[in-house]
């Protein structure tokens, strides 16, 4: 098993703020519900601490309030771009150092981006996610080298 003593200070950045940088991606897809959206991410977190002991890299992300570094984007375009950068990284960090580690922490972001999008109705839309918070999930599981859930 690996946890948070087995990356640098670096590194454990890169791989604690994808599945929180993922949930941003998709509120920032659509306007409308980033209230509901938002709450929707840490409510993914809690969700996860309820199955703690499936994966002890998740445990240990999921332990702690999200984090964000929000000093790279500045418009919502350059979240999207740095943050499917970001997402590609981390997971081939964790491919290089915690192979095990990959598919539930692909399965916890998309889970947490998929509840972004479902927190709120959209108008006009009788379904849940719009179709462009369905493309920021495509995109979200193609850098997670993924298929969208």
């Amino acid at each position: 098993m690996t946890g948070k003593a087995d990356f640098t200070p670096e590194e454990w950045q890169l791989v604690v703020e994808g599945p929180p940088t993922a949930g941003l991606i998709v509120i920032t897809a659509q306007r409308g519900g980033t209230f509901r959206e938002t709450f929707s991410i840490g409510k993914s977190y809690i969700e996860a601490r309820k199955r703690h002991g499936e994966s002890e890299l998740l445990d240990e992300i999921v332990s702690a309030r999200p984090e964000l570094d929000r000093t790279h984007s500045h418009s919502p375009e350059e979240l999207r771009e740095h943050g499917l950068k970001q997402l590609r990284a981390a997971v081939e960090l964790l491919q290089s150092k915690a192979p095990g580690e990959v598919e539930p922490y692909r399965r916890f972001t998309l889970e947490l981006a998929r509840n972004a999008a479902n927190a709120h109705r959209e108008r006009g839309n009788e379904e849940r996610e719009s179709d462009a918070e369905r493309t920021a999930i495509g995109e979200i599981a193609d850098a997670l080298g993924s298929a969208a859930p």
